[in-house]
């Protein structure tokens, strides 16, 4: 996670913490991983908490993570209206990583969060596993030519 400038956020990998490969494997993207791309991902993976309010992502900007919701909340909002909300296990910025898409939207924390990051650059090095559960979300999450989504499915891709 890009954070702005002014802004401290609390990450362990600065004390080089690696993450518990069992409390990934609860999470749904990371469920059906085999041993060794969880622990794989527990070498990569960050955590980060943040406060009620945090913008979390802006629209427009470029994606270079992807976030996993580990706890709390947020919303999505574009031009200025909420069109979907996120909670625990959810994940968004995968269409910008794997296409280098900007931002769809804004996401904030509607409360107190823990999240799970992945940059793009520790993605290319994790297992090809990893990567075919993203392509079948950013596919999954992609609307259709002839029908375009009210709401957006959870994680709307920002």
């Amino acid at each position: 996670m890009t954070a702005r400038a002014g802004t401290v956020l609390k990450r362990d990998r600065e004390t080089q913490e690696v993450m518990d490969s069992e409390l990934l494997k609860a999470i749904p993207l990371f469920s059906s991983l085999s041993d060794s791309a969880l622990e794989t991902v527990a070498v990569f993976a960050t955590e980060t908490s943040v406060s009620a309010g945090k913008r979390l992502v802006h629209e427009g900007d470029y994606s270079y993570d992807l976030i996993v919701i580990e706890s709390g909340t947020a919303d999505v909002i574009k031009d200025g209206e909420v069109i979907g909300s996120l909670g625990p296990g959810d994940v968004f910025g995968e269409m910008g990583v794997l296409a280098g898409a900007k931002r769809m939207a804004d996401v904030v924390a509607t409360s107190r969060m823990r999240l799970i990051t992945l940059s793009k650059w520790d993605l290319r090095r994790i297992s090809s596993e990893i990567n075919d559960q993203l392509q079948a979300i950013v596919k999954e999450r992609q609307p259709s030519d002839d029908t375009q989504a009210s709401e957006p499915a959870a994680g709307s891709g920002t």
